[in-house]
């Protein structure tokens, strides 16, 4: 997340909270895609985790910068706006609202793309972003590894970013769920967000984004290694999410309902606990509050302080279901990888979701499925991959038949790059998954068993960005 939102207008009612997100509706011609990815930093001599400020010099290594240097050079490059937390520069961002670069909480490196209209278009903003972010990177001996969990580094190893949400978070965690941390510190995730017209056009892409995010998951499944051995995963990062904090994350169930609406959606965001409540420049630990408290002024923690429009959407934006929705949809259910997969992902969904056409297709294909079969799915996934089952088929064969579904969908579009080319083709590393039957997670686990003779540090070596 770049920067949280500042707009101290109040809200008092359900109803201005519902006209929140429902502000966000667009006509399909004003469709737009932004596309978010993370990466982890290392420096290329030891492959250790990158702090802050840096390192010292000690004895047979110089002294090297950090992620404050990382930022700071971005800054001097791109001449963007800094994001500045409790006097530390944590962030970057773009002219009017053209994209901004974060931090998640163990240094992630992250990229929150503008909204762009093409496939074409969000490729060539990666392709600039980490041509500049790896320039900045190599003056401090540091490189980039894009994966969905952190190949090498315990949890204790990892630096923690000078971000005031962050410590409340990571406070909180542990009441919630065993793998919060791991989640905060130690995953990198690619996703995309996209538009929608209307109330029943959000419903229709959540359902269908909702049912087929652990086929995305599948597809993407690109964290096989734990601390420099295998972990027995495709994507340990979707395992550790689920036992994180159930209370807001999941497959959201209540979407399939007939009743489903922007005040579902609501009322459920209600019920989950706050984090913080930001007032100024500072951030006050309220975890586990009710938001309906703070709108009636009757918060425990800040007495008499009442909700406005910056607290609802902060909270929207600390609530990690598989699909979230905000003024957007935000597909999350991805790890991250190599540029090409970066550039799948948004693809993927493009094509299924803005192609009405594709999108009936692919509501046909899953609207049978039960509440337990989509749940067993996205629970077997993490290990199983496209191995894994729904409704009597293998998900590579579902694979299969939605990939053909985006495909025709992105061709309908018509966006054709200078070359002539059509945005079909950044489908083609799914299809060449789909068709050898081997995941970039099994693609690692052989390599991890056959030339790198068990070591993991090869993996830094051929896939640093």
């Amino acid at each position: 997340m770049a920067r949280d939102v500042s707009d101290s207008t109040p809200v008092g009612s359900k109803d201005e909270l519902m006209s929140w997100i429902a502000a966000g509706e667009k006509p399909p011609s004003a469709f737009r895609l932004g596309t978010e990815h993370e990466k982890f930093p290392f420096y290329r001599d030891d492959l250790e985790p990158v702090p802050y400020e840096g390192r010292p010099a000690a004895e047979g290594r110089p002294a090297a910068g950090g992620i404050r240097h990382l930022l700071e050079g971005m800054q001097a490059k791109l001449g963007w706006e800094p994001i500045i937390d409790a006097g530390h520069v944590i962030g970057l961002a773009g002219p009017d609202g053209g994209g901004a670069i974060s931090l998640e909480p163990g240094g992630q490196f992250e990229l929150s793309g503008a909204p762009v209209e093409t496939l074409h278009q969000t490729a060539a903003e990666l392709a600039g972003h980490l041509a500049d972010a790896t320039a900045v990177a190599r003056e401090h001996g540091i490189g980039f590894v894009s994966l969905g969990h952190s190949p090498l580094w315990t949890r204790a190893q990892t630096p923690m970013m000078p971000k005031s949400r962050y410590k409340i978070m990571a406070d909180y965690m542990p009441k919630v769920g065993t793998r919060g941390l791991d989640m905060m510190f130690r995953t990198c995730t690619v996703q995309v967000n996209l538009d929608f017209a209307t109330e029943a056009d959000m419903v229709r892409k959540l359902r269908v984004s909702l049912a087929l995010q652990p086929l995305a998951t599948a597809l993407f499944a690109a964290s096989p290694f734990t601390e420099g051995k295998l972990n027995g995963f495709q994507s340990m990062r979707s395992e550790i999410w689920r036992d994180t904090d159930k209370a807001r994350s999941g497959m959201l169930a209540f979407a399939f309902d007939e009743a489903m609406s922007y005040e579902a959606y609501v009322d459920w965001a209600l019920d989950v606990p706050l984090y913080f409540v930001k007032r100024g420049d500072t951030y006050h630990d309220v975890a586990g509050a009710s938001f309906r408290d703070l709108m009636a002024g009757n918060l425990a923690q800040l007495p008499g302080e009442t909700a406005t429009i910056s607290d609802w959407a902060n909270h929207l934006g600390t609530l990690f279901p598989e699909v979230r929705l905000k003024r957007f949809l935000e597909m999350r259910g991805a790890d991250a990888g190599p540029p090409a997969m970066l550039n799948a992902l948004p693809a993927f969904w493009v094509g299924l979701l803005y192609d009405p056409s594709a999108l009936d297709a692919a509501w046909d294909l899953v609207k049978g499925w039960s509440e337990e079969e989509r749940q067993s799915l996205r629970d077997a996934v993490p290990r199983q991959g496209l191995a894994a089952t729904v409704a009597g088929r293998n998900l590579r064969d579902i694979a299969r038949d939605v990939l053909a579904l985006a495909r025709t969908g992105l061709v309908r579009r018509a966006h054709r790059n200078e070359a002539g080319a059509d945005e079909a083709a950044f489908l083609d590393p799914l299809d060449a998954i789909v068709a050898n039957d081997r995941t970039l997670a099994q693609q690692l686990v052989a390599r991890f068993d056959g030339t790198w003779g068990g070591r993991i540090a090869p993996l830094f070596a051929e896939f640093a960005l």
